[in-house]
């Protein structure tokens, strides 16, 4: 006979809390962690899943641009940048060739371009608006997904502009949206200790606020899986959601796993895919304000990614083309991240969920519920 694990009442309570659509609060978010099984927090996540999207899981047709992996700030988990002082060992990207990545693309069918990379001290904020206006010169469709918070930062500083100031001017030269990377873990002790010289959680959270003041929307992100506990992870989702509450600005949360290869921190094991899963479910149930959480395929390979989407992802990201090193150069999974169209769609379908093609806000190009892929 099967034994069912009792559930406590503050779970049970929790469990309620979900089904009748009321929020939870930080220590119902805290006992998730320490004490729910993942059947239990994964049921809870794939119940918000399905209410919001039915089986829809999204992806896009995009590609990146990485100007530079040289940088003048030292992460402790990076794998990625180098130095400015040893810029001989990366790379530096002139505008000629960041525009031939884009003309590479002629013809093609790509919805956004996603551009981030090191802090490069010569690549400042003039450097980047003229890169973003011959990019609309070349492709006036394509919507452009630029800079982190810490690369808008060090420019905004740097040209002696506000946020807003700044902000303003990418988007007039035409800066579409942000990612979500530079978050990292907004705890401040923690910071001190993983990224002690880049922008702080309250800049962060400035420049996301600023970006959606203008209209633009932007992505949010944690890395997990280090130093941190589950208070500084519960502490991290509760500033976002209340900045999702004052703007509504941010389109989609992820979870980025820490990897430990190559860098400062290879001494810290990384978390197991048991611990993967809960994050995404646990981030589902507590950010009830964020319409979409996604699970970056190329971080958590093909198998994961697929199995995320039962534990409260709707969302894998796109094509991506291969022109991203980030996550690869830390040991994730995909050493070559690249898949087709209907790569994709395979993909989701086998996880018996419905591909559906988006552009960055979300609204879609196309559903493939009943496409045949020979079609494509």
């Amino acid at each position: 006979m099967i034994t069912i694990p009792a559930i406590s009442e503050d779970l049970r309570s929790i469990g309620d809390k979900v089904h009748n659509g009321e929020r939870i609060t930080d220590e119902e978010c805290l006992l998730l962690f320490e004490k729910a099984s993942l059947g239990f927090v994964g049921s809870l996540a794939n119940e918000i899943r399905e209410k919001k999207h039915g089986d829809k899981t999204y992806f896009n047709r995009n590609f990146h641009i990485e100007p530079t992996n040289v940088c003048v700030f030292s992460c402790n988990f990076c794998s990625y940048s180098r130095l400015y002082a040893h810029r001989d060992e990366g790379w530096e990207l002139s505008m000629d060739q960041m525009l031939d990545i884009v003309k590479k693309y002629d013809g093609q069918p790509v919805t956004e371009v996603h551009i981030v990379g090191g802090v490069h001290p010569k690549m400042n904020l003039e450097f980047f608006a003229d890169l973003l206006r011959r990019i609309k010169a070349l492709r006036p469709d394509l919507h452009i997904k630029g800079f982190t918070a810490v690369e808008l930062d060090y420019m905004f500083r740097k040209a002696k502009m506000t946020n807003e100031e700044g902000m303003r001017y990418l988007h007039e030269a035409g800066l579409d949206s942000i990612p979500g990377g530079g978050a990292e873990i907004f705890d401040e002790a923690i910071r001190e200790k993983i990224c002690a010289d880049k922008v702080n959680s309250e800049g962060w959270l400035a420049i996301h606020e600023a970006t959606h003041r203008q209209g633009m929307h932007s992505n949010a992100t944690i890395l997990y899986g280090h130093i941190e506990n589950y208070s500084h992870r519960v502490d991290h989702m509760r500033r976002l959601r209340e900045l999702q509450d004052q703007t509504g600005g941010f389109n989609t949360f992820i979870p980025l796993k820490f990897r430990n290869k190559e860098n400062d921190m290879s001494d810290v094991a990384e978390t197991s895919v048991i611990e993967d899963m809960k994050m995404y479910a646990i981030a589902r149930i507590y950010l009830d304000n964020f319409a979409h959480i996604k699970a970056y395929w190329p971080m958590l390979g093909r198998q994961n990614a697929q199995l995320s989407l039962a534990f409260g992802v709707d969302d894998i990201d796109g094509t991506i083309d291969d022109t991203t090193k980030i996550y690869s150069m830390a040991g994730a999974e995909e050493q070559a991240p690249s898949m087709s169209t209907a790569e994709l769609v395979t993909l989701i379908r086998q996880a018996k969920r419905e591909p559906v093609e988006r552009d960055t806000l979300y609204n879609v190009v196309k559903s493939y519920g009943g496409v045949n892929l020979s079609e494509n």
